[in-house]
This record gives C-alpha cells, structure tokens and sequence, in this order.
C-alpha cells in the first residue's frame, strides 16, 4: 500500500490548526479577575539557640514560625479533602532560610522511598518540596525537594517547562519517621540564592506528593492545568527582608590524585593536580565565576544509547562547571543553539580547559548569562577560545524577548560564528485559568561555512493543558547553519509539526473506576528539504494509553513512516539500506508499572515494517528497593532484531545499576554497561561523601573490558583502569 505524504500530513495539519485557532477564537476575556493572592510570614528571629537540621521540629522557635495550616489536593481531585494532613512552618534568621514540613499519613508503614542518592530519580518517591521566586519575575527560580529518606534534589527554573535539575546547591536538611507519618527539616542559606537587597517579599509555593496514592497537595496551583513550576501561580512569601548574601564571595578548592592504565599498551600514569571555583557576586543579583585549571574526575559516565537513525544521538551535560546556570542559555529554537559539550570534547577525546569564567544572573528586567572558556592544545585539536553569551529582557510579565551569541571553534582550526533571536509569550490566565504559549525564534551562522541557506527561523503555538494539549510549530534550517558551539541534527530542512491529544479523566464509576486519566493522542512531523521535496513524514497514533489510579500504565500506538534515502545507509556493520523511498508502519506496546512499588518495572516492544524488512525492538526493566531506600538495583536491556533484504542485524544494550546508601550523604553507586557494537563493557563506581554542605570528597573507579571476535566465547579482555580520589571544599566568609 502507498501512502501519500503530502496530503496524509496536510489534512492533519489543517485539523490541528482549526482546533488551536479555535480555541483561540473563543477565548473570552476575564478582565478583573486573578488568582488569589496569598501571603505568609516568615517572622524574623534571634536564632540565637539555633535550629539543628534533624528532621525533628522540636526546637522552641518552631513555635514562633509562620505556618501553613494545610495544603490543597493539586490532583487528582482539586479542592477534595484527604486524610494526608501537612503543616508548613517558615522561619528566617539573617543567613537562612528555615522549613519545616510535617506530613500525615493514615498508613506510615506505605510511604515510599527509592533513593537516598543527591539528586536521584524521586518519581515513585513520597516527597515534599518548594518553589522560589528571588526576584518576583514569575520565570526565574529555585526548586528544593526533599523525599522521605532524606534525599536531597535541587533546580533552577528559567521558565515553566525549563526546569534544569543540573543544578547543586549548598543546603541542608532532614528527615524523621514518626508514628504518625513524617517531618522534614530544610536550611537554604541567604549565600545559596540571588535575590535583589531590601526586598520583603519573594515567590514561594510548597507541594507534596503521595506516591500510593498518585496523589499531590499543593498551597498554590490547585487546579489540574497549574504546573508547579508555574512560578505566576506561586504565593508570596513575606518577612524575608533582613536576610544577607555576607561578603557575596567564595572559593572552592580541590586537590585530586589520579591513576591510569592501558592495558593493551601496558603504559600506566600516576598524577596530582588542584585547582577551584572563586565565586563573586558583582551585584546581589549577579554573580561571576573564575573556574581554573577545572577537572571532571568525579564526572558521572554516560549512559549508551543504540542508534538506528541517520543522526547524531544527544547525551546530555553532567560537569559541574556547566551545569550550573546551564538552563538560562536555553533558545527558543527546535536545536540546541549552545550545547556545552563541545567545550572539552572533540571527536569523543577529551580536551584540556585551562581556565573559564562565568556571569549568571539579573540586572532588573534584563537575564543574563556569559560563559568565556580557554581549552589548552592537545594531540586532538590546538588550544582556542570558546565564548557563548545569552541575554533576555522581560518585555512584560507575559512576554521575554531574547538573544543568543557563540563564537569559536572546538577544532581550534576554523572561524565559526552564531547569532540567534527569539520571543516567548506566554500566560496561564486564558480563558481565565488555561495555558497558552507562543514563541518565534531567527537565527544566523558565519565564518568558514559551506554552501548554502546560512539562516533559519521558525515558530510554536501550543495550549499545553489538562484535558487538551495542542501544539502547531514550523522550522526552516539552513543548509549552513552550523553553530559549532550548538547542536543541530538535521540542518538544510523545513520541519511541519502539529500535535493533538485529549486527556480526559474518568468520573469513576464502575466501568473505569481504575482509570486515573487516559490520553488520546496523534502527533505529525513532515521533514521536507529546502527545495520542498519531503525526506521524512511520520504520524504517531495512541488509540489506547491509560494510566491507573495506582499509576501503572499501558499503552498501544501505531505510527506509519516514511523516509527517503538520498545516500546509502549503513544502520548497522555489513548492512546497507541503498537509495530509495520507503513506506513502513511501526507498532509498540508499552506496560509500565507504578514506581512507587519496591519491585517495579516495564517492558515495551515495537514491531513491524522496517525499510523494506522487518524490524523488532525489545526493551525491559526492573528494579527493586530495599526497605527504607538504602538499596537500589536496577536491570535493562534493548534488543533490536533487523531482518533487512540487505542483511539480518541484532543490536544489543545490557546495563546495571546499584546504589548503596549508607546515609543520604554517604553514596555508593555503579554503571556497568555492554553493547555489541563496541563490544566493551564499562564499568563506574563512585563513591561520595558529602562531610558537609559544599564539602565533598569522591572516589570514582572505571574499568573497560572487550569481547573478543570469538564465536561462543564469554571472555572478556582488559582494556582500561582509571582511578581518581578528589576533594573538593567551599569558603563562604
């Protein structure tokens, strides 16, 4: 059977564009209305007798904090009474800020916890946690959450979907089971956050989550289309005026000692290095960074990935110099306009960094983010200055107006330049209470550049809500746009995207009483080349996809396919799919269950045409967590079996993953890894001891093994050893 591309996207292009526009059109304007303004104050006190962060409220000045007397059900029915009581308590001194949390439950021996890991997967996790909002700009912010093992997670918010979990803060705090649920204690110190001088009153929201229960209590943002990122619909928190920054300045050392071998070259190296962050906050709400001679020992590894397209696969950034302020360089464009894993590496070798300086933060209206790195000369590339600069000013409170620059090359060799411009609109008042954004984005690439289009624009609308989510965008590429500091897959391209689901939620009788919500889903993408003629179109269908009251999940979808080849595609060693069009269609099934569960897992499985063959892809989890979260173990795997009239192909990726934790700030954790491609299997402990807030020290062991070309033989060869022990420590005066 033919498909038609062309006008199987267009008819749904145009369906999609009628319902926005409808929306749109029927939208009723509100004036005088807004959400309620709610305020609590964090009285100052003479913290004098102290607050020890042990989870336990016990201390007499809990007695004297401004409380929060309960939260509402968020969902997944707002407004409801429950039985799963919380009580907020706020105190502030002069360098910190206090919260203190206690959590009903009618069944403590059913609360949840999976991680005691810093910044580890909460999601099957009971968990409480706040939001907050320095500066008042409704976008940029602050998330802390604590679960109920006492693991600490922390973000920046640059926006409602931009939350970047990236960050690490210097914070502190607690947890106590009790007879009667559980109490959490936070210590966020005034030198951890930016916030403008004198100022009374900051964005603040708490929630809590009841993971059996797939449950959520809010103070703020109640209603099912309210985000909790949404920093617009937070409350105010009053009383935080006296808090200081101190002299605004830090310097964080560290001294590493490191030993390597190569096994197959029998060379092995034993060295020591030191060098460190110094911290300076130019103004209270801007702060600079000198980072020298910076090392990434403690750098966790990537996680692999098997790739069965024509594209590049995308890992993301884990070094901490990057990763702090990493969301505030985020552009509104389909790409990554900056993708800081150039600096450093080159062709997957790495590079030296001799030094880099950073500039984070505010100045009014204005965002601000500046990052200039100098990489030392190695065998892979000569030494060269790499420089990305990113800016944003708030227009109003619905709309940011921004602009992005890079200049440099990661060969060290050739002149690359980019500039980019965007615009973000967006609201949560429309139609009164709804979602609503709009963005536009254009941008441009000079220096030693190839022929062709050297600019690109496009722009999304989407109406990102509860029962409807819609979204319409459009991208040109040029063939030359080519930002060597970014990341872009598939440049010389106009992408056609249009997406609609309806997500409506069972009233609970008996027919779906163990229905939560289900999700009625179909997504198109059309890809043509810059002369029109259509590369790729795709049409992802979900007839079925339901998630359970108890929050395990079952889905099927379908998605009929098309790609033409212009060159011969090799997608895996010895298999070549040659020049031509292909018309195929895909099936995937998709069981999850609940991460709340001390075993839980997931397997999904897609099938069906592939190229001209047959393609079977099978992946599958499991994971068990001891009583009380200290243990962790999790299995996975993806088989892909490729029957191709050019040749048959198995694609295979085993991994493992244990954590151990002692306590929440003592962590062992390992990654060993194989795929049949390289054929190696990797392995990576690292152990971290965080003494104290700011203070840490790390042990990371890595070892490489090869399996040798041998039909039927399971040995494994000696490839690499690595060993680091670094320490790294924080001066705050």
């Amino acid at each position: 059977m033919t498909h038609s591309p062309g006008r199987c996207f267009l008819v749904f292009f145009a369906i999609a564009s009628f319902g926005l526009s409808g929306a749109l059109l029927e939208a009723e304007e509100k004036s005088g209305e807004s959400l309620p303004l709610l305020s609590v104050s964090a009285a100052g006190l003479d913290l004098s007798e102290g607050i020890r962060i042990d989870g336990s409220l016990d201390e007499a000045a809990w007695s004297r904090a401004g409380v929060i007397t309960g939260l509402t059900q968020q969902a997944p029915h707002p407004g409801e009474k429950s039985s799963f009581l919380t009580e907020v308590r706020l105190l502030v001194d002069a360098e910190n800020l206090f919260v203190g949390i206690v959590c009903t439950d009618p069944d403590p021996g059913k609360i949840a916890i999976h991680t005691m890991q810093r910044d580890g997967d909460m999601e099957g996790d009971d968990t409480v946690a706040v939001t907050i909002d320095t500066f008042g700009d409704h976008r940029t912010g602050y998330v802390f959450r604590v679960n109920a093992g006492g693991a600490r997670q922390d973000g920046l918010l640059a926006g409602v979907d931009n939350l970047s979990l990236d960050w690490d803060g210097i914070w502190d705090a607690a947890v106590r089971r009790t007879a009667t649920g559980w109490s959490a204690e936070i210590a966020i110190p005034s030198r951890t956050l930016r916030f403008p001088p004198g100022i009374d009153r900051w964005g603040f929201n708490v929630e809590r989550v009841v993971a059996r229960r797939q449950t959520t209590f809010r103070w703020c943002a109640t209603t099912l289309d309210s985000s909790f990122s949404d920093l617009s619909r937070a409350g105010l928190l009053e009383g935080v005026g006296g808090l200081t920054q101190g002299l605004g300045f830090s310097v964080s050392p560290f001294a590493l000692g490191k030993w390597t071998a190569n096994h197959e070259t029998g060379e092995r190296h034993a060295r020591g290095d030191a060098g460190g962050d110094v911290t300076y906050n130019l103004t209270p709400e801007l702060t600079g960074v000198l980072s020298l001679n910076t090392d990434f020992a403690e750098t966790e590894v990537d996680t692999r990935q098997i790739n069965l397209t024509r594209f590049p696969l995308f890992y993301p950034e884990k070094r901490t110099f990057f990763l702090e302020g990493a969301n505030l360089f985020d552009f509104g464009a389909p790409f990554r306009a900056f993708y800081s894993r150039r600096i450093g590496l080159f062709e997957e070798n790495k590079i030296p960094i001799d030094g880099g300086v950073k500039l984070l933060g505010r100045a009014g209206p204005w965002g601000i983010a500046l990052l200039d790195v100098e990489t030392g000369s190695s065998k892979f590339a000569p030494g060269t200055n790499l420089f990305a600069s990113r800016v944003t000013y708030d227009a109003t409170g619905d709309l940011k107006i921004g602009a992005i620059v890079t200049a440099g090359n990661p060969d060290g060799i050739r002149d690359n330049r980019f500039a980019g411009f965007d615009a973000q609109w967006r609201t949560s008042t429309f139609q009164g209470d709804k979602n609503l954004f709009l963005g536009a984005w254009t941008a441009g690439s000079r220096g030693d550049l190839g022929k062709g289009k050297r600019s690109g624009w496009g722009f999304l609308a989407s109406y990102p809500n509860d029962l409807w989510d819609l979204s319409l965008g459009f991208d040109l590429l040029g063939g030359s746009l080519d930002p060597a500091l970014g990341f872009v897959d598939r440049p010389g391209t106009k992408t056609y995207h249009a997406a609609v689901a309806y997500q409506p939620r069972p009233s609970g009788d008996d027919s779906f009483s163990q229905i939560r919500q289900a999700y009625f889903e179909c997504d198109a993408r059309r890809v043509d080349d810059l002369a029109g003629n259509t590369q790729t179109w795709r049409v992802f269908f979900a007839p079925f996809n339901v998630s359970t009251v108890n929050g395990d999940h079952f889905e099927v979808n379908a998605a009929p396919e098309f790609e033409r080849l212009m060159v011969p595609f090799e997608i895996s060693p010895g298999v070549v799919i040659p020049v031509g069009s292909y018309n195929f269609t895909r099936y995937r099934i998709q069981i999850e269950s609940s991460r709340h569960r001390q075993w839980n897992g997931g397997l999904t499985v897609w099938f069906g045409d592939f190229f001209g063959g047959r393609l079977t892809q099978i992946q599958n989890e499991i994971g068990w967590t001891s009583a009380g979260g200290h243990l962790h173990l999790d299995v996975s795997s993806e088989n892909d079996v490729g029957h191709l009239p050019e040749g048959d192909f198995i694609e295979r990726l085993w991994q493992l993953k244990g954590v151990y934790a002692f306590t929440p700030e003592a962590v062992l954790s390992l990654l060993a890894q194989y795929d049949s491609e390289s054929r190696t299997v990797g392995a990576n402990a690292r152990f971290r001891w965080t003494i104290r807030p700011g203070n840490d020290l790390f042990i990371v062991w890595d070892h490489g093994w090869r399996h040798p070309v041998q039909e039927g033989s399971i040995a494994l060869e000696p490839l690499s050893d690595q060993i680091a022990m670094k320490v790294r420590w924080t001066f705050r005066p």
